[in-house]
């Protein structure tokens, strides 16, 4: 039994604009055999911006059980980030070793240093937790490992902010169904 069906509420009947990316994004979901739709949510989990957190949401207001939509998102979303992290690692040892060092005008050396402060301020654990605020995941952590961040920290960081913001938005879910059935 989902949230959903304990509450009294059908996912479906929750309002969502039928032309928006989610309206779309659940209506494909929806329309996937029962057995599948985890799969959907997987798939769904792994475009920037949806990432695991609306992939959670959009799995339970489709009325699937809320830890079956956070597993299935946070696959999907750290599917993705796998690919983008480990690739950006190899790109940049490839191009490190056959670069020679290049003078810098000042500008590019001070935006290069505000932009280290900002990471050596934060480290990996803050930009992985607080950068979905102001960029996908799928952009943040290959900057991390171009900035010579270990790789699998970020894996291991990266995985702990997915799993925040997934569980954090699935509960959200659960609140709109509960919201619409008072």
């Amino acid at each position: 039994m989902t949230v959903a069906q304990d509450a009294g509420v059908d996912p479906t009947e929750v309002l969502l604009p039928e032309d928006s990316l989610a309206g779309r994004l659940r209506n494909w979901t929806d329309g996937l055999p029962e057995a599948l739709q985890w799969l959907g949510i997987i798939a769904i989990s792994v475009i920037p911006m949806v990432e695991s957190f609306f992939g959670a949401f959009i799995g339970v207001i489709i009325g699937m059980p809320l830890w079956m939509a956070l597993v299935a998102a946070i696959i999907g979303n750290m599917l993705s980030l796998a690919v983008v992290i480990y690739g950006a690692h190899w790109i940049r040892s490839t191009v490190m070793k056959r670069r020679r060092p290049k003078d810098l005008s000042n500008s590019q050396r001070k935006r290069r240093a505000k932009t280290q402060r900002l990471f050596d301020k934060f480290g990996i654990p803050g930009v992985s937790l607080l950068g979905p605020l102001a960029l996908p995941s799928q952009f943040t952590a290959p900057l991390m490992v171009s900035f010579g961040a270990n790789r699998h920290l970020v894996m291991i960081w990266m995985f702990v902010s997915v799993t925040a913001w997934g569980a954090g938005f699935a509960l959200l879910g659960v609140g709109v169904l509960d919201l619409i059935s008072a």
